[in-house]
């Protein structure tokens, strides 16, 4: 009987390995593509939140920044004036009645021992300084007139020492004389006055204002 030769597989033709090497390929190239889609969507999504993050950073801040301002603007305002005396006992009060004065008291009186140290009250220039109410009158004794950038006037009497001179600047709080019982007085005392204008008669209640620009009587 004639024997059978085996037949070899087929050898799988050159189109067909060429087309699936161009189909894993292509594979690969949709799997980096849809990976790379991935990536940028994340990065994209990252940047928008790290955007929003930083809106908001900038917010708080901003918001704090302009709490911060209005704070310290409201302490520099309230620090801008002072008490004439650090210590004291409040006596005769503005508008009082009595035989102690021509008219009306014109000021608030500060009971203080003789030799407590006066300070302007706020910062300006010293218009009078001398005895005999520095031109006020000798009820006064001795005493000074400063000017203030708002053209208010703050008075200071019955002193026993004057530590300044017409023209001089003088700074919030510093030091500008000394208390007494010059002139017509019951006791030692500091007589202070606020007023419109440097000269006896234009004197506003100094309590009420000294309270409008944050000091407290």
């Amino acid at each position: 009987m004639p024997q059978r030769t085996p037949s070899k597989p087929a050898r799988p033709s050159a189109f067909r390995l060429r087309t699936a090497a161009a189909a894993a390929v292509a594979a690969g190239m949709g799997g980096a593509m849809l990976l790379g889609t991935g990536v940028a969507v994340a990065d994209e999504v990252s940047a928008s939140s790290l955007v929003t993050a930083s809106a908001t950073t900038n917010a708080v801040a901003g918001q704090a920044k302009a709490q911060a301002k209005a704070a310290a603007a409201k302490q520099a305002k309230a620090a801008s004036w002072v008490h004439p005396v650090a210590r004291y006992t409040l006596s005769a009060t503005f508008g009082l009645g009595g035989s102690m004065w021509a008219s009306k008291h014109s000021g608030q009186d500060f009971a203080v021992p003789s030799g407590t140290s006066v300070a302007a009250v706020h910062g300006g220039t010293v218009v009078k300084a001398g005895p005999v109410g520095a031109g006020d009158g000798p009820a006064y004794g001795n005493a000074i007139v400063i000017r203030h950038a708002d053209n208010t006037y703050s008075q200071y009497a019955h002193l026993s020492r004057i530590g300044v001179r017409v023209g001089q600047s003088v700074a919030t709080g510093e030091h500008i004389a000394l208390s007494g019982n010059t002139g017509n007085s019951s006791g030692p005392h500091l007589h202070f006055e606020i007023r419109t204008t440097p000269h006896y008669g234009s004197a506003v209640n100094p309590v009420a204002f000294l309270r409008t620009v944050g000091v407290t009587v």
